[in-house]
């Protein structure tokens, strides 16, 4: 069996926490693993580590890669030029694994934002979906529903067949009337989002049913390669597995999943799995209460005080404060979605960004100028790079690093300055046992992440053109 881990996804609704380019798969929300680690070492219970193929964005490739890296040396992971959810992502992975390893591969499809403890009847409802999915059907996992909800997809079930159920019909997000009624409906079951099928009848469904997706994706060349290009790939529609295919395809089975399930896309999700005091209440970070009830307090960086709240949601991070009510917490995408049209940043990134060599954190910044502190940690090194519209001015306040400029190599200790002029080869460097600390001053009209060309990167970072 092969897996593919669906990785690209924003997570705006965990937002402020979780950022465009730290998004809550790369969050470490319910223990010592990130959502992502935990998906992987679950699906390391159903199929060798080699056969686990990770697809996401090219910005969160490096991160997702050093993540995995902790769990298998050697992680298999594809980067997407562009975003363009979850049909197009799975229908690439496919054909990778078919062109890779054979179009008679069984595959299972996973979202990387799933909460699962019980892994034993994880992995017994698998191997029971496996045979259906042996025998040509594309295999879905439902949930039974406990609540009423709006923000999952829904199963509703037919006869039984062999080992699952006929699918009757797929619907996506319902509006709450119709989710209420299926709450009542013994026949309906939440959608999981995890799929099984072989790798030639995926295909041979997205040649009847998405057309465009399959003809897109037979003109991109797989074999032997993990970069997805950017020419093709950006013609393929932005749509869902669901929408796509799931919704239309005849061919479709359903598995009950045994296993208890979480969808962690909220933060009610959230604060649903978390530990509560006697007085229902989820308190993380530095918290003082009086007399709250049912609420969920995250605090990142500050004091935060609550008073006789009730069913409410605070969440602090360096830059942004969310206060909703509990039942309001799918709404927050809203916000995140307003964020990305004004172009605000609190949408993109964290005042502190953790970056494969450290991390850096934003202390000022205004027209023309940003200020940031960089921790580069012991033998590590930021990539070999220019910038086209921005100059840099480097202050070591501890440690000693090495700065390539041009065909120059300088070591520099604390005190010590230096100029990165606008357009200049340079990288920063520590190859010693302890970390170095800098001030870097960018000077330009235009700051921004995306203005780095790189060169070379021990991280694989390097876009080839």
């Amino acid at each position: 069996m092969f897996g593919i881990i669906l990785a690209g996804g924003s997570g705006s609704r965990l937002w402020p926490l979780s950022r465009d380019l730290c998004p809550k798969q790369l969050l470490n929300l319910t223990g010592e693993n990130s959502l992502i680690q935990s998906t992987f070492e679950r699906l390391q219970h159903c199929m060798p580590s080699e056969n686990i193929l990770s697809i996401t964005n090219t910005k969160h490739l490096a991160n997702i890669r050093m993540q995995l890296k902790e769990l298998y040396q050697n992680p298999l992971v594809l980067s997407e030029s562009v975003s363009k959810n979850t049909a197009p992502a799975i229908a690439l992975s496919t054909k990778f694994i078919a062109e890779n390893y054979g179009k008679d591969e069984i595959i299972l499809a996973v979202p990387s934002d799933h909460l699962i403890n019980d892994i034993e009847k994880f992995k017994n409802s698998i191997q029971q979906g496996e045979e259906l999915a042996k025998a040509g059907y594309i295999v879905t996992f439902g949930v039974k529903p406990s609540y009423c909800e709006t923000g999952f997809g829904y199963i509703k079930c037919a006869e039984k067949c062999s080992d699952g159920f006929r699918v009757k019909q797929f619907s996506e997000k319902p509006d709450i009337e119709t989710a209420q009624e299926y709450l009542q409906d013994e026949t309906c079951f939440w959608n999981s989002g995890i799929f099984m099928f072989k790798a030639s009848v995926l295909l041979e469904e997205m040649h009847m049913h998405c057309p465009e997706i399959f003809e897109i994706s037979q003109r991109i060349d797989m074999k032997d390669t993990t970069e997805i290009p950017f020419v093709e790939f950006d013609k393929m529609p932005n749509i869902s597995i669901d929408y796509a295919l799931m919704e239309k395809s005849k061919n479709l089975v359903m598995v009950e999943l045994a296993s208890d399930w979480k969808d962690v896309g909220s933060w009610d999700a959230i604060y649903d799995i978390s530990k509560k005091d006697e007085r229902n209440n989820v308190f993380v970070g530095h918290v003082m209460d009086e007399n709250s009830k049912n609420c969920l307090v995250y605090s990142s960086s500050k004091l935060v005080a609550t008073i006789g709240l009730e069913d409410t949601v605070i969440v602090e991070t360096e830059d942004a404060i969310l206060a909703c009510r509990k039942d309001k917490t799918q709404d927050v995408k809203h916000i995140y979605e307003t964020l990305k049209e004004q172009n605000d940043d609190t949408s993109l990134v964290h005042k502190t960004v953790y970056r494969p060599w450290g991390f850096y954190t934003v202390i000022a910044q205004g027209a023309g100028f940003l200020t940031k502190i960089i921790h580069v940690n012991p033998k590590q090194k930021l990539s070999l790079q220019s910038h086209n519209h921005r100059s840099e001015h480097w202050v070591i306040l501890s440690g000693t690093a090495k700065v390539v400029l041009g065909s120059k190599e300088l070591i520099l200790n604390s005190g010590h300055s230096v100029d990165i002029p606008v357009k200049a080869v340079h990288s920063l460097q520590n190859p010693y046992d302890e970390a170095v600390e800098v001030i870097e001053v960018q000077k330009g009209d235009i700051l921004i992440e995306e203005d780095i060309i790189r060169y070379e990167d021990m991280y694989g970072r390097v876009l080839r053109t």
